[in-house]
């Protein structure tokens, strides 16, 4: 990171930039909320259109295919057309941005990012909330700061801290915020920036949860401080994460370069394919796509049996891969979150088959999991253990999920495999010139 963000300023300009921090934040706050809000109504609407069509039998098939396809296709040309930037998650821009690597135009990024997400996720695309939120959130921060004049080391500071404030809104969760910029973009601990971060951030929860609701994410039922015998069985777990991250990473990027082979054929063209693809796992299970937020507190809730998590596991693992080579604006939190829980409660699940005095609970293991798993695929163990305490509530098993995110950051480090946004950010600064 940049050293220019860590001078130390005067009294007056951290005022300045904490004021215009709030100013950020309460505009990441607000677009984010109507992200989300639009995003639900989204989600309510491909359901409907679901049901609809299945009276319509194989017309009713073709037609969600191709509204599919549309969607997602519409979504890449925006990018294409508008703004190269608001391709993926958008967090390796930010990173890039944050140290003045290259730039892009906030007022193309936030309604690209905004309008190509509703369409790419609302089509059923496995692709999470927060990353656009987080470029959103970014952007609008940057934005300000030009507007109040403030000199390039400040608005990116800005921008770093309004990106913040996009995953603090995305996710419900300020403190798993600040974490994620001090850990992932930043890679340091700045006190300025921490400051305007939290400023940011505040601001973002406050009017975020004035339109979205003050309770977390996830309701998961309240657990008690697991005993010193589930150690082993957490660091088991953290060890399966570990395998399990190595492998979607690795998937992600896979599905990406073959992406990147088929650069003959437009880009429009290879996004609705996929959509397409993804239209017809709609058209025969319609809970399987999207965001996933349900798939989730599913199994948070332990309403599926151990052959079902298996199945939504392989299925999802595929479908995420498959949705963010299509290269539209959409983050990969969302979708790892669901992959986390799913392999948490499977491991749980056959550890209570067999140790039923030490895994009394599998739904633990799906809270940890989703640490865990997180922590495997991005290498940022602070952000995913203060997340998932965030989105459940479940503070009690915060050693668990230390223990597991210990093993599951060591598996992938041993197995030289890197961070997933710095594979993309590697990724991104290569096409970057020619775009």
């Amino acid at each position: 990171m940049s050293n220019d963000l860590e001078q130390p300023v005067g009294r007056g300009n951290l005022f300045k930039l904490a004021f215009l921090a709030l100013l950020a934040g309460t505009a990441s706050g607000l677009i984010g909320a109507g992200f989300r809000l639009m995003l639900r109504s989204a989600d309510n609407f491909r359901n409907w259109f679901l049901a609809w069509a299945h009276g319509y039998r194989v017309f009713g098939s073709l037609l969600v295919i191709a509204a599919c396809a549309f969607a997602t296709g519409l979504a890449a040309w925006l990018v294409r057309r508008f703004s190269p930037e608001a391709t993926g998650s958008g967090i390796p821009h930010v990173e890039a941005e944050a140290e003045g690597k290259w730039s892009g135009d906030p007022l193309r990024i936030i309604p690209v990012k905004f309008i190509g997400g509703l369409l790419s996720i609302g089509s059923g695309l496995a692709l999470g909330r927060e990353g656009p939120s987080i470029q959103m959130g970014a952007s609008v921060a940057h934005l300000i700061g030009r507007v109040f004049r403030c000199s390039d080391e400040e608005c990116r500071a800005l921008l770093v801290a309004g990106g913040g404030a996009g995953l603090a809104t995305a996710f419900n969760a300020p403190i798993a915020g600040v974490a994620f910029v001090m850990e992932e973009i930043l890679r340091r601990f700045s006190l300025r920036v921490s400051i305007i971060t939290l400023f940011a951030s505040a601001s973002a929860i406050a009017v975020a949860r004035f339109f979205l609701g003050q309770a977390p994410d996830f309701h998961v039922e309240p657990m008690g401080y697991p005993g010193f015998g589930t150690i082993a069985t957490h660091i088991g777990l953290g060890a399966f994460a570990g395998v399990l991250g190595v492998g979607y990473s690795r998937a992600i990027l896979g599905a990406l370069a073959v992406s990147d082979r088929l650069h003959r054929y437009p880009v429009e063209l290879r996004a609705a394919v996929i959509g397409g693809a993804v239209g017809l796992l709609a058209w025969f299970a319609p809970t399987m796509v999207g965001g996933g937020d349900t798939i989730t507190q599913q199994m948070l809730l332990g309403t599926s049996v151990v052959f079902i998590y298996g199945l939504h596991f392989a299925v999802r693992f595929g479908l995420g891969t498959v949705s963010y080579a299509a290269q539209t604006p959409g983050g990969l939190f969302a979708p790892m979150l669901v992959l986390g829980a799913e392999s948490g409660l499977f491991f749980g699940t056959i550890c209570h088959q067999f140790f039923p005095a030490i895994a009394s609970n599998p739904t633990e293991f799906a809270v940890v999991g989703l640490a865990a798993f997180f922590t495997a695929v991005v290498r940022a163990p602070l952000t995913g253990i203060i997340l998932a305490i965030e989105l459940t509530g479940s503070f009690t098993l915060l050693l668990p999920m230390l223990g597991a995110c210990a093993v599951s950051m060591l598996v992938p480090t041993l197995l030289n495999n890197p961070p997933i946004y710095d594979s993309l950010r590697k990724r991104a600064s290569s096409v970057q010139p020619s775009r």
